[in-house]
């Protein structure tokens, strides 16, 4: 979920789900003991429950980035050995890291020396020549011995050699079945699983299996799907807000980064799935395509793409009625 799910896209899904653990883009070490710090960790504090994800594969300079993390207020510290992108390979983190789980081993236990919150893993089920039915069981002990208690799983190998990053997304089959063996067989580490989910019938399906899932593209692309979770996974008793509402309790963040020098752009490109298969959603996307962009742009851009959705819908609402 690199480039998507940066704070702006966080704030935004929290206001339609209170309880979804939310987690950000995957930051690597380096940038965090190297770079602009407020720039990559920052986040506003209505976003707990958030994880933040680390790229990585030096121990001592994991523990450091998870501990500069905790103190920017992180409730868990991730490390992804499960992204296939060309970055993360040259890097020797990301999905290479299936070939070495002793490596990774070590850096959750330098990482939990270092932090309180949990650390997490999550990986793919193998890559490239790997047999998944070794490569998963034998990370997942790596790091249960390491003292890791959650492992996130896309239930996907990944293909180095051969196929690009958004081909990893799709083309390797999807294998759920290795996710539920693991899980019989390593009954007290908590497994998620994740890959190809996108409705939250089919979450409730899973959850039979295992101990919790990660839905990454669908919420992105239709950040809908996150609507009823609170109420159908933690018990909450109140409804959600309506699509128009979470756009209103939207604006005065809008307001406020914009006062900061935040271009609308980067906040309105996360929002443009809001109302698919509403009335009204395409002149909703078309309408914050064509004017966030434009030179002072500000969160009347939002208003008027709202006002689309309203307008197309009322002659329904007419028709009903």
């Amino acid at each position: 979920m690199m480039d998507w799910t940066d704070r702006h896209d966080r704030y935004f899904l929290r206001l339609i789900s209170a309880r979804a653990l939310l987690y950000t883009e995957m930051v690597t070490s380096g940038a965090i003991l190297h770079g602009d710090r407020q720039h990559l960790l920052g986040f506003d504090q209505s976003e707990h429950p958030v994880a933040l994800q680390l790229g990585g594969s030096d121990p001592a300079d994991l523990a450091e980035a998870a501990r500069i993390g905790v103190d920017f207020g992180y409730d868990e510290i991730n490390l992804n050995v499960g992204c296939p992108s060309d970055r993360v390979q040259s890097g020797r983190f990301g999905a290479c890291l299936m070939r070495e789980p002793a490596l990774v081993a070590d850096c959750v236990a330098t990482m939990r020396k270092a932090v309180s919150v949990p650390v997490t893993v999550k990986c793919r089920i193998g890559v490239d020549e790997q047999d998944p039915g070794e490569a998963l069981p034998n990370m997942a002990r790596a790091v249960a011995d390491a003292g890791c208690e959650t492992l996130i799983v896309h239930a996907r190998k990944a293909w180095l050699e051969g196929l690009s990053p958004k081909e990893n997304r799709d083309i390797p089959p999807l294998e759920y079945e290795r996710v539920y063996a693991l899980k019989r067989e390593m009954p007290a580490l908590e497994i998620i699983i994740n890959g190809g989910i996108t409705t939250l019938d089919e979450a409730e399906a899973y959850l039979a299996h295992v101990d919790g899932v990660m839905i990454g593209r669908a919420a992105y692309q239709s950040p809908w799907v996150l609507a009823d979770v609170d109420r159908r996974f933690y018990g909450v008793a109140a409804p959600p807000r309506s699509r128009e509402d979470v756009i209103k309790a939207l604006l005065p963040y809008v307001e406020a980064e914009l006062a900061k020098g935040t271009h609308l752009h980067a906040i309105t490109r996360h929002i443009l799935g809001l109302f698919q298969a509403c009335p009204g959603a395409r002149a909703f996307r078309r309408y914050i395509s064509e004017n966030a962009t434009q030179a002072g742009a500000d969160a009347d851009v939002i208003r008027h793409a709202l006002d689309c959705v309203i307008s197309a819908r009322a002659p329904r609402e007419m028709e009903t009625n």
